[in-house]
């Protein structure tokens, strides 16, 4: 439930090398020309009479794309006024989204900060509406991926076969099947977690926003040489960031292993993307408490391929798929109380999306950073997201600030 003092939206900060002295002004006049032409950005949320306490997304009569567009002042921070930006809450009685064009102070770098509402596009949704702005770029076609084995905990469920079983009946053994095993994950993710006091917070509202630039190669040689996934690495140098987080802040790190929850999209790559949010989710407990950077990359691993056998419609993470049965009514009524127990099934999001990096522009300037910020949940303190690239052959060129889109993790923290 969104206040004030705890606004449901997403963004990310794009930074872009300016190619004259009036590139920010060039893609102000660009974005608002663009935005006009995206129908996903003509949507706004609307309350409606059926099915009670219900929502929907209807396009907005008389839209003018130019009231969603502004720029700033020319700024020397630009992840200051990015925080200070993510702290105001989206206008719910037109389309939930906004671009901020901030020129640099030096003239020659621009960003471009942009805010979706959780409501209108989850982080993978709002990255392709926000890419729909930017030049058009011809992309290769993605390497064809193998089919993965059936995912085993099917086969181990105590309820009956359901495929011997009519339609209904099928349905709704599967679907009790799925709640079940995500009731038990969840009583097993809380068994025994000890709490951190510095991810948690009172909702004031407050946004501040950091980021960091990681060299790929350095990633893909520890990848190589240990094993597991680019994704493995990236949660396994949170676990390593917030260890020393804690310990220079005086909190202590020994013995705290923070529940993450890690996004899982159930969008199909390259397919029509629908609007929305389609996320499950795993749940992984970070291995803060350990001093040793590959026993800490081990640990992430082996939890992570634990979630994976479970698949993403059975661990504790996927608690959020439930909600798609629950009727609007439900959700109006139990959505604050399951806003306020976020902190009790984890302690921090941890997300990764996909951006195709290549050859990414705006009115001519090259993107040469990216910064994801994720919402943050009620009563915790701290967000982590990070942008990866989607087709592994561009991993290369995106490691690369001349030609792509540098390897970036932004953070969002509050008070």
């Amino acid at each position: 439930m969104e206040t004030p003092e705890h606004p449901m939206h997403l963004g990310a900060l794009g930074v872009f090398e300016a190619d004259g002295p009036d590139a920010a002004e060039r893609a102000t006049a660009l974005l608002a020309e663009r935005a006009a032409d995206v129908p996903g950005l003509r949507m706004r949320i609307r309350d409606v009479w059926l099915p009670a306490c219900g929502a929907h997304r209807a396009p907005m009569p008389a839209f003018d794309a130019r009231e969603h567009v502004r720029v700033a002042p020319p700024v020397v921070g630009f992840h200051v006024t990015a925080g200070e930006l993510m702290q105001r809450p989206l206008d719910r009685d037109r389309p939930p989204w906004e671009a901020h064009v901030l020129p640099g102070a030096d003239g020659g770098s621009f960003a471009v900060l942009f805010k979706f509402h959780h409501a209108l596009a989850d982080g993978l949704r709002a990255l392709t509406l926000g890419a729909a702005l930017l030049d058009p770029v011809d992309l290769p076609a993605a390497r064809p991926r193998a089919a993965g084995p059936p995912t085993p905990a099917a086969s181990r469920s105590p309820l009956p076969d359901p495929r011997g079983l009519p339609g209904l009946a099928r349905a709704a053994v599967t679907e009790l099947g799925r709640a079940l095993g995500i009731g038990a994950s969840v009583a097993r993710a809380g068994l025994g977690v000890r709490s951190c006091a510095a991810l948690t917070s009172s909702a004031t509202g407050t946004r501040r926003t950091a980021g960091i630039v990681l060299d790929l190669d350095d990633v893909h040689q520890v990848r190589k040489a240990a094993g597991g996934t680019v994704n493995d690495v990236l949660i396994a140098v949170v676990a390593g960031a917030l260890r020393r987080w804690l310990d220079e802040r005086g909190d202590g790190s020994e013995g705290v292993e923070p529940r993450a929850l890690i996004p899982v999209s159930r969008r199909r790559p390259r397919t029509a993307q629908p609007p929305g949010n389609r996320l499950s989710g795993y749940l992984v407990r970070l291995p803060v408490g350990d001093g040793d950077p590959l026993a800490r990359l081990r640990g992430v691993r082996a939890a992570m391929d634990r979630n994976k056998e479970a698949g993403p419609e059975r661990a504790a993470g996927a608690v959020a798929l439930l909600a798609e049965h629950v009727p609007p009514l439900g959700h109006r009524l139990g959505g604050p109380v399951v806003a306020q127990a976020a902190r009790l099934l984890f302690d921090v999001l941890v997300t990764s999306v996909p951006l195709p990096g290549i050859g990414l522009r705006l009115g001519g300037s090259p993107l040469a950073e990216v910064y994801p910020f994720a919402p943050l949940a009620r009563g915790q303190s701290l967000a982590v997201a990070s942008v990866r690239d989607e087709i592994e052959a561009l991993v290369a060129v995106c490691a690369s600030p001349r030609d792509g889109v540098r390897q970036v993790t932004g953070l969002v923290t509050g008070p």
